[in-house]
């Protein structure tokens, strides 16, 4: 056997190897088959570069020459059309339900596979109909499963996993994307296997754009229910008596409002009488408006070839605390910083009767002298409107000092002796006692200030607004020219307004040392 027909049979070799494994030729097997072309070429060139008539050997040599590149040319028109006929068997039994393996590495005809598929879809899963909804609920399944898997395996508890996720639950980013890409026919699971993790991560950025790609639209789900327990687990205090709202747009609104009082008081009907026609009274409120806050972050991709799980939850749990703490520092800044409102007077202020003039910490005295403070509030009509005291919110290091105050039942009073029944005891139950740190951030070495609030049900003071009720963060994927990896803004709109001083009051505190 000359050079040129061991180049031809190693070319056939390859090819066969290649056809009955149901893949294309390896980057190691391609350079050999053209090392083998070249061979091939070379022979042919030399036999077209003698002239005139051959002797009978060389005649021979000639034929041979022109029948190599004869057999060169049928091979390649046998792995162009091995080529479509796997793509051909994949995409139909992509579409039915079944496994394509068998089918390429028999080397069936496409015939044979349509007819495999009609009987197949005739045992197995019965009118087309139904047969689409199978898939998708399959689908749907897979996709809920394998965000189960990543959320357990970041170690974040899920409530009630899928049967499946437990079985996943060892799958590195990397055997993820290879399941969901056989999945959808780009390719079978040994071919895909053999790629680098660098190539995989080309193929998951291609699908990218794709509205049905399972691999992104999973990273896009365990990034959502990240985000929801992250952020319902920040340990925050405004929600506790603040007032929830919500706007439809991010136009600034203005609230026309029947408060306790504005209606006219009833008046005594006599026997026969005529009930007297009464308008309410009302008063214009401040304008509410939200806007948007946010941040953009990406999964790189090093994370992904260093199978960094992690990251796909403890990200953007980060920013969703961090959305839900920025909150909470702007409606301790409004109380703190005591800017000017709605009426063109500070929050807090002797006008607004929500003042303690005099800072002290919480006692027995200060705690009743602002108590009384919101039992003397008067709606806008001059009527007494007796805010109950719901809430008394203290910077760090006066917890403690709250709980002595209304758990003690006896107390020393000068002038009346010892054991003197506590005044407050009877409180222990209606208030409920916030401690809360942005005050001393806030504050540094300067004095703290301390608050009690009203029931935001029935006396308002400070309101925070989302757009359309949506308390917690979006996401959204994108591109970012120049940047390797899967790029998502998240974002929250929201609002804080301080919507009636009559629900709060204030005293200015002192400095504390701890």
């Amino acid at each position: 056997m000359n050079e040129l027909q061991k180049a031809l049979a190693r070319q056939q070799e390859l090819v066969t190897l290649a056809r009955n494994e149901g893949r294309d030729l390896t980057a190691e097997e391609q350079a050999e088959f053209n090392r083998c072309q070249a061979v091939i070429d070379a022979a042919g060139n030399e036999g077209g570069e003698a002239g005139g008539q051959p002797a009978g050997g060389e005649r021979g040599e000639e034929n041979g020459g022109q029948g190599a590149q004869a057999s060169v040319a049928d091979t390649q028109r046998a792995i162009q059309a091995e080529r479509q006929r796997t793509a051909d068997i994949m995409a139909l039994c992509r579409q039915t339900g079944m496994d394509p393996e068998e089918h390429i590495r028999s080397g069936a005809s496409m015939d044979d596979v349509r007819a495999a598929a009609v009987d197949f879809l005739i045992q197995h899963n019965g009118p087309v109909g139904t047969r689409m909804s199978d898939n998708s609920r399959e689908q749907d399944n897979f996709r809920q499963a394998a965000t189960d898997a990543l959320l357990m395996r970041s170690g974040i508890d899920v409530e009630r996993p899928t049967e499946s996720a437990e079985q996943m639950r060892g799958l590195s980013l990397r055997d993820l994307a290879i399941e969901c890409m056989a999945r959808e026919g780009l390719g079978t699971t040994a071919s895909l296997l053999r790629m680098s993790k660098d190539d995989l991560w080309s193929m998951a950025c291609r699908q990218f754009f794709n509205p049905t790609a399972a691999f992104p639209a999973i990273l896009d789900n365990t990034i959502r229910k990240a985000i929801v327990q992250r952020y319902q687990a920040v340990p925050t205090t405004f929600q506790v008596w603040t007032t929830k709202g919500s706007v439809t747009d991010f136009k600034p609104t203005k609230d026309h409002e029947y408060l306790a009082g504005g209606a006219g008081e009833f008046l005594r009907v006599g026997e026969g009488g005529e009930l007297k026609h009464d308008t309410p009274q009302t008063e214009l409120l401040p304008q509410r408006q939200v806007a948007t806050y946010g941040r953009q972050f990406s999964m790189t991709r090093e994370a992904f070839i260093n199978d960094d799980v992690g990251f796909i939850t403890q990200v953007p749990g980060m920013y969703a605390a961090s959305a839900k703490r920025t909150i909470n520092k702007q409606v301790y800044s409004i109380l703190f910083n005591n800017h000017t409102i709605f009426d063109g007077v500070p929050l807090f202020n002797s006008a607004h009767n929500n003042l303690i003039t005099t800072g002290a910490a919480p006692s027995i005295e200060t705690l009743q002298a602002i108590m009384i403070k919101l039992l003397n509030q008067k709606d806008p009509f001059g009527d007494s409107i007796m805010v109950q005291p719901r809430y008394v919110i203290v910077p760090v290091g006066y917890g403690f000092l709250m709980s002595q105050i209304l758990e003690t039942a006896q107390i020393d009073v000068d002038g009346i002796g010892s054991h003197t029944a506590n005044a407050l005891y009877q409180y222990r139950n209606r208030l409920q006692v916030i401690e809360e740190g942005t005050l001393n951030a806030l504050a540094g070495s300067s004095a703290v200030p301390w608050f009690v609030a009203g029931d935001p049900t029935y006396a308002r003071s400070i309101q925070v607004d989302y757009l359309n009720g949506q308390e917690t963060p979006t996401i959204r994927r994108m591109e970012v020219a120049g940047q390797l990896g899967y790029v998502w803004d998240i974002w929250l709109d929201w609002g804080i307004t301080a919507v009636d001083f009559r629900g709060i009051a204030k005293n200015p505190g002192t400095t504390i040392t701890l």
